[in-house]
């Protein structure tokens, strides 16, 4: 019998793992420095729920089963809406609320190479009234912690629904709601599929002249004051919204902005303010999407209350990261292996490498009896950046092990006191 793993799915090994720790660790250093409260939403809601966000047509794109209670239920498929459900059942909260959090979701997608059907996301969201200064938190924790990663050539695209949708009413005189989220969603195709492929999808239900004047416009993108040449002729009252955010973003030294009237954020239910952080030189697509959605906050009935927040796909970071060879081949780690020549020597061995762990050293060893050949070339493989060598005649003769630093290529005998006094004070001025 062969045992499988279920389509979309795989086994997360040893240097992805890694990667996903390198990011989680510095986006809790980041969100701690932003002070906002880190929680994990529940994995398993309602469907009802997720369907409350995205509609009922959501259930072709996520896990949902009944289980043992006849309960209709799914896997999450992304974390807003649980941290969204949480704040909404939680009154005490103090206003505005923070959240961070970071974990896996579920989205049953046709796979492809690097996409999977379980994947890992980060989530800020900042619950309160509406505030453009909420907004440009939010913005300025994606600059900042991408920096931190060492993603310092990421652009940040802003745009505001509000803007397009004045665009497409006073300007193009569309008045009718389903026609302008229908272009919402037009627009928001065409980076993937391209304009005319979109305005052949969109033929029957948008005005072909309507389509393409809302397409021209939402293809505008530049510095701030390339974009305000632009606009100010349109006399949009809701530009004035986007100067509030660059001016506040500007007090804050965050550069690597541009305006983009392409972004949308496809769902319906953002109503501001919305951005994407975008790789030029790679083709990744976004790496982090946001803006704000008082409209979710509306739906699970509080109307009082607005949410902004971004999301950021973990694996798609970890891939800009290898492009610009942040995240490398392995290197020489930490590791220090001990490696004997002798069962005799096995009870030292163990002694050491206790002491040396309770030390907080990394420390391996032998545990199956191989020849001494082979433990070194299994210090090699793990790539250790220390040998400690327990040589049987050295040790009876001299009474002296041999300490070998792989980095600088160079070893030397020690003594072998009887506490280990001298092999962790020269481990130490290694680490020096």
């Amino acid at each position: 019998m062969k045992f499988d793993l279920p389509r979309g799915m795989r086994d997360i090994e040893t240097d992805e793992y890694e990667s996903i720790s390198l990011i989680k660790n510095a986006f809790y250093e980041s969100a701690k420095v932003f002070n906002f409260n880190i929680m994990e939403p529940s994995p398993l809601e309602l469907l009802s729920t997720l369907e409350s966000k995205s509609g009922p047509g959501i259930i072709n794109e996520i896990y949902n089963f009944i289980d043992k209670g006849n309960r209709k239920v799914a896997l999450r498929f992304d974390l807003t809406i649980g941290l969204t459900r949480f704040f909404v059942s939680r009154r005490d909260l103090k206003i505005p609320a923070k959240i961070a959090s970071f974990g896996g979701v579920w989205r049953y997608d046709e796979p492809q190479s690097g996409r999977y059907r379980f994947f890992h996301q980060w989530d800020i969201e900042i619950y309160g009234p509406d505030s453009f200064e909420s907004d440009t938190e939010i913005i300025e924790f994606t600059s900042v912690f991408l920096n931190k990663l060492g993603l310092d050539k990421i652009i940040i695209d802003i745009n505001s629904r509000e803007l397009l949708e004045e665009y497409i009413k006073n300007i193009l005189s569309v008045l009718d709601e389903n026609t302008l989220f229908e272009i919402f969603r037009a627009i928001d195709k065409v980076p993937k599929k391209g304009k005319i492929e979109v305005m052949e999808e969109y033929k029957e239900k948008i005005d072909n002249k309507i389509l393409e004047k809302a397409m021209i416009f939402a293809g505008k993108k530049g510095s701030y004051d390339e974009m305000n040449r632009f606009i100010e002729p349109l006399n949009l009252k809701s530009w004035n919204n986007v100067k509030r955010v660059i001016q506040s973003l500007s007090n804050r030294n965050v550069n690597n902005i541009r305006i983009n009237l392409g972004i949308v954020r496809g769902l319906d239910y953002y109503s501001g303010i919305v951005f994407e952080a975008i790789d030029n030189d790679n083709n990744f697509g976004s790496l982090v999407g946001g803006g704000r959605y008082n409209k979710l906050t509306e739906t699970f009935g509080r109307k009082d209350i607005g949410a902004t927040g971004a999301a950021g796909g973990v694996e798609r970071i970890i891939l800009a990261m290898k492009k610009y060879n942040i995240i490398k081949e392995k290197e020489l780690n930490d590791l220090i292996f001990i490696a004997y020549n002798s069962p005799e020597m096995i009870n030292i061995v163990e002694r050491l490498a206790s002491i040396l762990r309770k030390e907080n050293m990394c420390v391996d060893y032998d545990l199956l009896g191989r020849s001494f050949s082979k433990q070194i070339i299994d210090a090699g493989n793990k790539k250790s950046k220390n040998i400690i060598i327990f040589n049987l005649d050295e040790v009876k003769t001299n009474g002296k092990i041999i300490l070998r630093n792989t980095t600088e290529k160079k070893e030397k005998k020690i003594p072998l006191s009887k506490n280990f006094d001298e092999i962790l004070c020269e481990l130490n001025k290694f680490e020096k």
